[in-house]
């Protein structure tokens, strides 16, 4: 029989890659992402006996993690306003290094951080291929207001992208 927190660890491991994703979508720094990182697991850690399984673990995850994070960026009070240039043929990935696709991501990254905590949700969402009913039902808004929020979130990194701020 697996033990409760031997289960914790692997589904955490299995689903990591949701926790780093979020900590570089809403962290400029490393020190800042590892420290988000660290408060995610925590958070998912002390909610977890609370997890009945009536969604998939990362489901259940995605929604603590984004919480989370949006509530550390307003303690935090941490932004980062660089622009970068475009964002067609981006993707997160796991994969193994590639300095060239590491300086798109790194870029990407760079242009999502200026968005607001809620517009990051929504292309967290896009990136990670969620539907339209899922993340309604997350974010307790109706699917047509999920299209709306969604269009309009992936306007505006868009538009950053874009129109790059000069570099000083």
């Amino acid at each position: 029989m697996v033990s409760s927190e031997q289960e914790f660890l692997q589904k955490m491991e299995k689903h990591k890659g949701i926790i780093f994703k979020i900590s570089k979508m809403y962290m400029d720094s490393r020190d800042d992402r590892d420290d988000l990182f660290q408060e995610i697991t925590y958070q998912v850690w002390k909610a977890y006996p609370n997890f009945k399984g009536q969604s998939e673990f990362s489901t259940w995850l995605y929604r603590i993690a984004l919480n989370t994070a949006i509530v550390f960026l307003k303690t935090e009070k941490k932004r980062n306003w660089i622009r970068q240039d475009d964002f067609s043929g981006y993707a997160i990935a796991q994969e193994e290094f590639d300095s060239e696709k590491e300086e798109k991501l790194n870029a990407m990254y760079k242009a999502i951080r200026q968005l607001s905590p809620i517009d990051k949700a929504f292309i967290f969402y896009y990136l990670e291929d969620v539907s339209g009913k899922e993340i309604a039902g997350q974010m307790g808004i109706s699917e047509g207001n999920v299209r709306v929020k969604m269009n309009r979130a992936k306007n505006k990194l868009r538009e950053i992208l874009q129109h790059p701020a000069p570099k000083l």
